[in-house]
């Protein structure tokens, strides 16, 4: 291996015309997270820039692996910091034979190119293959031969991407995993902007959000496990048709939660909320002042969470202050400490500020424009807050900068009339997608129609299905911000594209159960009971999933999809672990015989865990119970090796009057490895037990 002689990139042949000759700017031996050889540059006359990571000789087994960021990208070492560790980072590479490579998308932070502007190719696709097809010029030089294969994978706004990489450079890539993607569907070659429901659905999420704030406690509990199932009791009709809407246009069912305790949805609204204004100034203008719109017919449903003042900067807030100022460590903090913590900006970029003369109306989402100071005329909107402490973000220069430059004793304007407004912009504003064919009778919308918004250019173009090379889909189930019937529409697009045949020997889709958008531990918990007790880290599906497209793509064996059903926005899973097929264990619990269980303080409750693993998926490694919501599954389980089916009983007793939920954690392995700390494919089910 080469790891000290200077790397030749003045012969390298480049694939597409827009990119100048490229350059490296650092190429530095690096012993953390395990040795490597790191090499940075980008391209002359363009904003596109790359990072690969050789490992040692050893490692290397012939692969070229990309991963890509989620949102808008914009950054060329995403996987190579903290934040790539969260999904594997270069030891997940390294585990997979292969080296890294990342591209920044062809954009610096949230900004687009300086030549290309809002060509969404650039962003999409082309920036991607062309920092893959140099890095395979340097891995020539690096390891002696260029790589057999290349794959290329990512989740959410990698997700997005991703398949945009197969379909459009198959000169590049053999296969792809993408996770929690979702978007539109077109023609092959299309260079249009692309339509995104989820502006949407999220739009819809935020409105109920906001008219259920003082009702979410019985909303989610409905929906927990051993809950009523019923969500609607207790609300008006305004706010039981908002929250019906919301799970017609698919919201998971069962996370309730997570649609009051939001991690990075706000995101989107602070990244489109200037470029909506302008390309449908018209709707921002109906909403309050024609008939057809809430903001007219109904004012009251807004009224009360109004804001339109100025208000006074008492203190700037950085992660740093965040994460270990006393102030704010109480648990309301914890979802703004989540995000704080993975700031890429570093500690002490300025992400938030306290205001004096805020008001009582509703600040999430609220512009904030600065009024005086070296700042001034900046535009961010609120993406978290607490009391006075608001949260910003927003686009471009504004999404670099946040609250750079802003002083205590500045001024700013606080104004949601536009994010009240967007709250209801899924109704006049419908996506030819099913999902959206409850706002229609016979085909008419039952609301005026605005036309729909382009997404950002930097979230690529519309999918077309058509591609060479294997492509395996993982989606999750309980993901609030790519929301399950997002899972169903690439496959749509493969079978328009290539039909039948075509999507069954080069498509596949898997589910993952109890999983959200982000791991378990970056997710706030609730008052009662810890996040690790009904989501999973989905790390090891996505894993062993790689694992299984190298092997389809290379060896021809293919990989087990998952069978679902899809009705009312809402995506089902057969409860039989053979008819489920996927290769996550399927587990039900039982308190005394029943989902849920009435006690006395002092007497044993008998729980079951009921564990299945779809055939040709491996075999059970783990059992653990957590019996009161800690999250710290203190009884572990002995397994016989190499069951594939098992049924555990264990009895507890609740000392102590309250509402409690006990969780079976179980995980299993593709070769029944107890002692292997990777791919250990997890799942989990809970029954509540209600102490008296």
């Amino acid at each position: 291996m080469n790891t000290t002689d200077a790397l030749n990139v003045e012969t390298y042949q480049g694939r597409d015309g827009y990119f100048g000759p490229p350059y490296i700017d650092q190429d530095e031996w690096m012993e953390k997270p395990i040795p490597h050889r790191r090499v940075h540059g980008g391209f002359a006359d363009t904003d596109t820039r790359f990072t690969c990571y050789f490992p040692t000789e050893d490692v290397y087994h012939g692969r070229l692996i990309q991963p890509m960021e989620g949102a808008h990208a914009g950054h060329e070492d995403a996987f190579g910091g903290p934040m790539g560790q969260l999904l594997g980072g270069l030891e997940l590479t390294a585990r997979l034979g292969g080296y890294m490579v990342e591209s920044n998308a062809g954009h610096i932070g949230d900004d687009v190119d300086h030549r290309a502007g809002d060509d969404p190719t650039l962003y999409g696709h082309r920036s991607h293959a062309e920092a893959a097809h140099v890095s395979k010029h340097l891995a020539e030089q690096v390891y002696g031969r260029r790589p057999h294969h290349a794959y290329v994978w990512g989740g959410s706004g990698g997700g997005r991407r991703s398949p945009l990489c197969l379909e459009n450079a198959p000169d590049v890539y053999d296969g792809a995993l993408p996770f929690m993607g979702g978007g539109e569907i077109a023609e092959h070659g299309t260079t249009a902007l692309m339509k995104g429901a989820q502006v949407m659905a999220f739009a819809s999420m935020f409105n109920v959000q906001r008219l259920l704030r003082r009702e979410m406690g019985s909303v989610i509990d409905a929906m927990r496990p051993g809950g009523s199932g019923d969500p609607y009791a207790g609300l008006d009709t305004h706010q039981r048709e908002e929250l019906a809407n919301l799970y017609r246009l698919g919201y998971p069912r069962g996370d309730e939660f997570m649609i009051f305790s939001p991690m990075g949805q706000i995101w989107l609204w602070s990244s489109i909320a200037d470029r909506l204004a302008e390309q449908d100034s018209d709707y921002f203008t109906a909403f309050w002042n024609r008939p057809g719109y809430v903001g007219h017919d109904q004012p009251d449903a807004v009224a009360a969470d109004l804001i339109d003042t100025r208000a006074t900067v008492t203190r700037i807030v950085t992660p740093r202050i965040l994460l270990e100022d006393s102030a704010y460590a109480g648990p309301e903090f914890a979802g703004m400490r989540v995000m704080a913590g993975l700031t890429a900006a570093g500690p002490d970029f300025p992400i938030a500020i306290e205001v004096e003369g805020a008001g009582s109306g509703y600040r999430l989402g609220v512009g904030i424009t600065i009024l005086t100071g070296e700042a001034t005329g900046r535009q961010l909107y609120c993406t978290g807050h607490v009391g006075g402490l608001l949260q910003g973000d927003g686009v471009a220069e504004a999404n670099l900068q946040r609250f750079t430059g802003v002083r205590v004793g500045d001024e700013v304007a606080l104004d949601n009339r536009k994010f009240l407004a967007f709250c209801y912009y899924y109704r006049h504003h419908l996506m030819d997608d099913s999902s959206f064919d409850f706002l229609r009778l016979d085909g008419v919308p039952i609301y005026p129609q605005h036309t729909v918004p382009t997404m950002s250019p930097l979230m690529g173009v519309a999918y077309s299905g058509q591609y060479e090379g294997k492509l395996l889909w993982v989606h999750h189930t309980h993901d609030a911000s790519l929301w399950p019937p997002q899972g169903t529409i690439y496959e749509t697009a493969v079978r328009r594209a290539q039909g039948a045949e075509g999507a069954a020997t080069k498509f596949r889709l898997r589910w993952t159960e109890n999983a959200e958008h982000v791991p378990p531990q970056y997710a706030p918990s609730a008052p009662d009971r810890a996040t690790t007790t009904w989501l999973i880290d989905y790390l090891p599906v996505i894993e062993q999933s790689l694992v299984d497209l190298i092997a389809w793509v290379e060896n021809g064996v293919e990989p087990v999809g998952t069978r679902y059903g899809y009705h009312d926005g809402k995506v089902s899973l057969p409860t039989a672990a053979a008819e489920r097929g996927g290769i996550q264990p399927v587990v039900a619990v039982t308190a005394n015989g029943a989902i849920r269980a009435e006690i006395a303080a002092g007497d044993a409750v008998r729980l079951t865990a009921t564990v299945e693993v779809p055939p040709n998926a491996g075999t059970l490694v783990a059992l653990d119970w957590d019996f009161e919501g800690t999250g710290e599954f203190p009884l572990h389980h002995d397994l016989e090796p190499g069951q594939t089916a098992a049924e555990v009983t264990t009895v507890h007793t609740y000392p102590r009057p309250g509402t409690y939920y006990a969780t079976a954690r179980v995980a299993s392995h593709r070769n029944g490895d107890t002692s292997d700390p990777y791919r250990r494919i997890p799942n989990l089910a809970s029954a509540r037990i209600v102490v008296r």
